[in-house]
């Protein structure tokens, strides 16, 4: 079934779980839109990587930039993580090369879900009051630390960028959620511009149908839900971030099962 209608009702739904896990919570839209697009539209997986990467470099970018309008982004340690997760992205990927054995795509699916309920059961209850009480030489030090350790991950698995991130910023480095996440998808931006050029280098041209629909409706759904999540209180926004994550997470992995 690859008629019009079938395309856009796809793109549609792969571009809202993409949109509000980037706006929510910095989440790639790989882990969204490659599965719907391989399962519902019969993708090749390589292809429909490289246009779920596409669909998150403007979709994190419009989320960053509407984090930062209301001082919800920290571009100086994020410049200084983003450096350690690309370099070391690279490395993940060589040593990944060299290990035989399964994928482990199921550990992003797992971690998304088990992320939503800690934001369900613990929300991160972090202020900006308290991020300031960390020495600015100890969190650039951290954020060099931890861009390894994600890059290393996310080039390893070749998943779980956003989610690490996420984990990391607001357990490790103690940032408040909003901060987190606007910090997330700044850095996500130019790690998903990255990806989207070597994928389209490598494997040729996309579906530029597939490849415009996903874009627009990543887009609308981000620009929603970066809004929503400013304006919301605290603990609003993690109980959104966490069912967020949840309701993703399962749809993932039964999509999964489906592929």
């Amino acid at each position: 079934m690859n008629s019009i209608f079938w395309t856009v009702l796809i793109t549609f739904f792969a571009g809202m779980g993409a949109g509000l896990g980037t706006g929510f919570a910095g989440m790639s839209a790989a882990a969204v839109i490659s599965p719907m697009l391989i399962t519902f539209l019969d993708m090749e997986p390589y292809m429909a990587v490289g246009i779920a990467l596409s669909s998150d470099v403007l979709a994190s970018a419009i989320s960053a930039y509407t984090y930062g309008k209301n001082k919800n982004l920290d571009i100086k340690n994020g410049l200084i993580m983003m450096v350690s997760v690309l370099a070391f992205t690279v490395v993940g990927s060589y040593v990944s090369s060299l290990v035989s054995g399964t994928t482990m795509g199921n550990f992003s699916v797992f971690m998304t879900f088990l992320l939503g309920i800690k934001f369900i059961l613990r929300p991160v209850m972090t202020t900006k009051e308290d991020m300031e009480t960390v020495s600015i030489k100890k969190r650039q030090n951290q954020s060099v630390i931890c861009g390894m350790f994600i890059g290393f991950i996310c080039g390893f698995i070749g998943a779980g960028g956003g989610m690490m991130m996420l984990l990391i910023l607001t357990t490790v480095l103690g940032y408040e959620l909003k901060t987190a996440v606007g910090t997330s998808v700044f850095i996500m931006t130019f790690t998903a511009l990255t990806g989207a050029i070597s994928h389209f280098t490598i494997g040729g041209l996309p579906n530029f149908t597939v490849l415009i629909l996903c874009v627009i409706f990543t887009l609308l759904w981000a620009r929603i839900a970066a809004r929503f999540a400013n304006k919301a209180q605290p603990k609003t926004l993690n109980r959104a971030t966490g069912i967020v994550l949840v309701i993703l997470g399962i749809v993932i992995f039964l999509f999964q099962i489906l592929s």
